[in-house]
Order: C-alpha cells, then sequence, then structure tokens
C-alpha cells in the first residue's frame, strides 16, 4: 500500500519539539517546504492510481530500456545487405570485418537484453550493451554527432539503473547479511544513473525549431531534470518526464505513418525506440527511488 506523506511525515506543521505551536513561526516554512507538500499529494495520488501496475513496473522498465537493442538487431538482419554497402563503401571497412561486425553486434544486443529482461548476470549484460554502443559509435562514425551522443548518454543511465536495481533485489534478498560494499555501489550507479538519464532532454531543447509551445515543455522538462539531477522529489519529477516524452515520442516519432521507403522512416523509428529505453530507465527510477545520494533521502535523516 502506498504511504501516505502528509505535512507532518516533513516537520510542516508538526508540533514543536521546544513548546509552542509551529504555526508561531511562519518565517521557518520554506518555499521548498511548501512545493514538497504539494508534490506529496500529488505523488500520493499517483501512488493510488498505479497501484495495480506496481508489481510489473520493473519488468517493464527492463523490457522498455532493452527494446532499442532488440529493434536494432532486427533491424540489422533485415537489412543485411545495406548494412554490409554502408559499411564497406562510407566506412571503408573490409568486407570479412563488416561480417564480424554485424554478426558480433546482433548476438550481443540480442543475449544481453534477454538476460537484462530475465534479470540474470545484469552486470555483463549491461557491460555488454554499453559495448555495443560504444562500438557502434565507433564503427557507424556518430561518435562526434552531438545528438547521438547525448542520447546514448541517456540510455546508459537507464542501464546503470538496470544495475541499481539489480543490487537493490539483492540487499533485500540478503536482509539479515552486511551488504556495505553492494550499497555503496547502487548509491553511486544510481546517481550516475540519474544524471545520464536527463541528457536526451538535453538533446531535445538545442535541436529542432523553436516554437511557443517548445518553450514551455522545454523550461518544465528541464526543471523536471534538475529535479532528478539533485533527487528532490525525484519520482515525481521522473514520472513528469515519461509523460512528457512519451507524448513527445507518439507525436514526432511516429514512424508508423511515414511511408515504408520514405528517407526519413528508419530515422523516427530509430529515435521512438531509443525514448522508449529511457522511459524505461525512468520508471526504474519511479520504483527504485533516488537513492541515498538525493535531497528526498537526506531530508528523511533530518
Amino acid at each position: 500500500m502506498a504511504q501516505m506523506r502528509g505535512p507532518g511525515s516533513y516537520g510542516i506543521g508538526a508540533p514543536n519539539p521546544f513548546g509552542g505551536s509551529g504555526d508561531d513561526n511562519p518565517e521557518g516554512s520554506s518555499p521548498l517546504d511548501a512545493i514538497r507538500e504539494q508534490t506529496s499529494k500529488i505523488e500520493d495520488m499517483l501512488d493510488s492510481l498505479s497501484e495495480p501496475i506496481k508489481p510489473f513496473l520493473p519488468a517493464i522498465g527492463r523490457f522498455l530500456i532493452v527494446v532499442t537493442f532488440i529493434e536494432d538487431a532486427l533491424r540489422i538482419i533485415t537489412q543485411w545487405s545495406d548494412q554490409l554497402l554502408y559499411l564497406h563503401d562510407y566506412r571503408h571497412i573490409p568486407s570479412g570485418l563488416t561480417h564480424l561486425f554485424l554478426i558480433v553486434n546482433v548476438i550481443a544486443m540480442s543475449t544481453c537484453s534477454t538476460l537484462v529482461i530475465i534479470r540474470k548476470h545484469s552486470e555483463y549484460a549491461v557491460a555488454g550493451l554499453i559495448g555495443v554502443v560504444i562500438t557502434q559509435a565507433i564503427g557507424y562514425g556518430l561518435i562526434f554527432d552531438l545528438n547521438f551522443f547525448l542520447r546514448n548518454l541517456s540510455v546508459m543511465g537507464g542501464l546503470l539503473m538496470v544495475l541499481s536495481d539489480s543490487w537493490v533485489r539483492k540487499t533485500k534478498a540478503f536482509a539479515g547479511l552486511p551488504q556495505i560494499e553492494e550499497k555503496d555501489r547502487k548509491m553511486y550507479f544510481q546517481l550516475a544513473g540519474r544524471v545520464l538519464l536527463i541528457f536526451l532532454f538535453v538533446g531535445f531543447v538545442f535541436s529542432g525549431q523553436w516554437s511557443v509551445w517548445r518553450v514551455i515543455v522545454s523550461l518544465i522538462g528541464l526543471v523536471a531534470c534538475v529535479m532528478v539531477v539533485v533527487g528532490f522529489k525525484a519520482k515525481f519529477s521522473a514520472t513528469l518526464l515519461v509523460v512528457i516524452l512519451s507524448i513527445f515520442n507518439i507525436l514526432v516519432n511516429n514512424f508508423w505513418t511515414l511511408h515504408e521507403h520514405h528517407p526519413h522512416r528508419d530515422f523516427a523509428k530509430y529515435d521512438f525506440f531509443q525514448i522508449l529505453s529511457i522511459v524505461g530507465g525512468l520508471l526504474l527510477l519511479v520504483n527504485t527511488g533516488p537513492g541515498q545520494f538525493s535531497i528526498d533521502e537526506k531530508k528523511k535523516v533530518y
């Protein structure tokens, strides 16, 4: 059941430990506390609405994170000749190496994605998929493409959330045993995952045509990104980013509306599944929380 987080849980409106009423010191209530109180109410409402799907959130998040790799493996297989032609003629990679490059990528993406979904050997699976991202950036000559770079940083952030999620589960499974090293790793990877996840939005802000709606969405998204990074109401801000990115993905990257031979269809399809992967990372953040390196956790301590 969702825990209600009323004002009292953060010391707002709670009895004054030195006597007297909490209302006697209006200066003590900061704007940060007011924002926290309002977002707590929204979080409670979201917790109640999402209660039926909460048990499935980790599985959904993991699947969405690797869906871009599954789609990429299928695309290589279905466009095998085109891939070989591009690597040989435009990247000037020898024929034998082009075959080996594609085969290794397909096997690595298929195997590692399956391991992530079934929650087996997550460390090796995540390392393999990060290796795929790096080798593809080099092989396809996209390593200096800023948009590609920022998007893949966000995908890596999602993969780091997979690691922290797997360590959370291990800690729960062995709750009675010392888990100091595992706990420390989990904290650092949760922080790194949170920071990397927001780079997609940075790329979104600095690309494309500007309009009034784009400015509004960018401002809201940037505020939510900052909240995710510092871990202030991270679950609420991650949920907000999930909604924004999902709407943007459907409206802008709707590859299914383009003709099969349209020149931009593959690009739209690629972007669509990459954003799904980042949404999956944000869902894992919603499920596990921001970790100890966050304002939310520090507030609980003090």
